[in-house]
């Protein structure tokens, strides 16, 4: 894989077509403190512009309680079909903001919340601070050959490309 760097408008185009992503928590009470904690969660940003990706959730679940424990979390994205892998690191943060809710709401959000006023809706913005991704764009029978004439060769097959994008300070 070749490796670059990418900036943060072409993250959001890696990853702004992704359904779900795994929201990823340090675990806070319980037998489980500690360990890591995936759950799927639907982004909810229509842009990146602000450098942030929010989410909603119930107040009243795990990866509330265990972010406002432990705010470093991690958002990992994948496309298999396009095989595109994403990770995102950040802060995450409860946000009291209806408005903002108002603005990302969508139809989908109806079948977990009443609606943007929701009491147990809770807002959570994700501000990113670093990203690895992974992009193979060759087609799959070009990666079946390159994996073929690796495996021959014992050399590291050469597919798409990685990299990073850094957000810090943003």
């Amino acid at each position: 894989m070749t490796s670059t760097t990418k900036s943060p408008s072409d993250l959001w185009k890696m990853i702004k077509d992704i359904k779900f992503g795994m929201f990823t928590t340090k675990h806070h009470g319980g037998e489980h403190t500690g360990h890591l904690h995936s759950r799927p969660m639907t982004t909810q940003n229509n842009n990146f512009d602000d450098g942030k990706l929010w989410f909603f959730m119930s107040r009243s679940s795990g990866p509330v309680e265990d972010l406002v424990a432990d705010p470093i979390i991690n958002v990992s994205y994948a496309e298999p079909d396009d095989d595109t892998y994403v990770s995102v690191s950040g802060t995450a943060k409860l946000v009291n903001d209806v408005e903002q809710a108002r603005a990302l709401w969508s139809k989908a959000a109806d079948a977990w919340f009443s609606g943007p006023e929701d009491p147990d809706l809770a807002l959570v913005a994700v501000t990113v601070q670093h990203a690895h991704y992974w992009d193979v764009k060759e087609n799959k029978l070009t990666q079946l050959l390159v994996m073929a004439k690796a495996a021959i060769t014992g050399k590291e097959p050469e597919l798409g490309e990685s990299g990073e994008t850094s957000l810090r300070g943003s």
